[in-house]
């Protein structure tokens, strides 16, 4: 009888944890602007391999909008998994509200132009045409998160151009850039490609020329309040494999295939 009574416990343990790790987890994740459109159509791939859910949100890496994830974080909402440019993402580790060891560098993300569609595109290839281009545009917009900060604080003083655009460049919140310049509001519109590439309405005219190009690389972190460790690593262990990197490549992103930390 001890022993009858001993395999019963024995196989509703095993029955308890086989059915422990198979109960689904929601992997509440918010990402900025340059990985969204990569992880709107990468989530579809991972949920058919995985019980867990995603629930996205999105926020820019930087700055004070009311929708920002600096701001959102800041009001107490809860998120499992960061995305985002990765010196955002760092000053979230310093700060403590991202685990030390869980940073993972997913994409390299280059930036680049748009005129609305139909209108004249002018030739950015080169330093030269790039200032010109903007110079000629009566109104320009880029984003006010961190590769508009970089195009208002480093390349335009580089460029000595920083008065003129200081009359007619914009920043935009909570939007993006191509759909300011698809509607008219604007003729040249900046931002990180994969941003750029899905709106309607408006023409590529090409990445910055390498003089004046900054990659940023985006990466993903686990916040300290995570509520399944185990769902969200096997996320962004997802996300950073050679599976994903077609996605990523054809939403306009370099993918880097990390080394994981765990």
């Amino acid at each position: 009888m001890q022993i009858i009574m001993k395999r019963l416990f024995l196989g509703l343990l095993l029955f308890v944890s086989i059915a422990t790790n198979a109960i689904a987890a929601d992997i509440h994740v918010i990402t900025s602007g340059a990985f969204a459109e990569a992880l709107k159509t990468l989530v579809p791939e991972y949920e058919k391999q995985s019980p867990n859910k995603v629930l996205i949100s999105y926020g820019s890496s930087m700055g004070a909008a009311h929708d920002s994830i600096p701001t959102r974080l800041g009001r107490g909402e809860k998120f499992d998994v960061l995305i985002l440019a990765s010196p955002a993402l760092d000053g979230f580790i310093k700060s403590g509200a991202v685990q030390p060891g869980t940073r993972v560098d997913l994409v390299a993300s280059v930036m680049g132009a748009v005129v609305k569609a139909g209108a004249p595109k002018p030739d950015i290839s080169t330093m030269a045409g790039l200032k010109q281009a903007l110079l000629n545009a009566k109104t320009v917009a880029h984003s006010a998160s961190a590769s508009g900060i970089y195009l208002s604080t480093e390349l335009f003083p580089k460029m000595a151009i920083s008065e003129h655009m200081n009359k007619k460049a914009s920043k935009i919140h909570s939007e993006r850039v191509a759909s300011v310049v698809a509607r008219g509001d604007a003729e040249l519109g900046f931002q990180q490609v994969s941003e750029l590439l899905p709106i309607p309405g408006v023409e590529f005219i090409g990445e910055l020329p390498p003089e004046a190009q900054k990659t940023v690389l985006f990466s993903a972190g686990i916040t300290n309040n995570v509520s399944n460790l185990n769902a969200s690593r096997d996320l962004i262990a997802f996300l950073a494999s050679p599976k994903a990197a077609p996605t990523i490549q054809k939403a306009g992103l370099k993918p880097v295939l990390p080394v994981l930390p765990w």
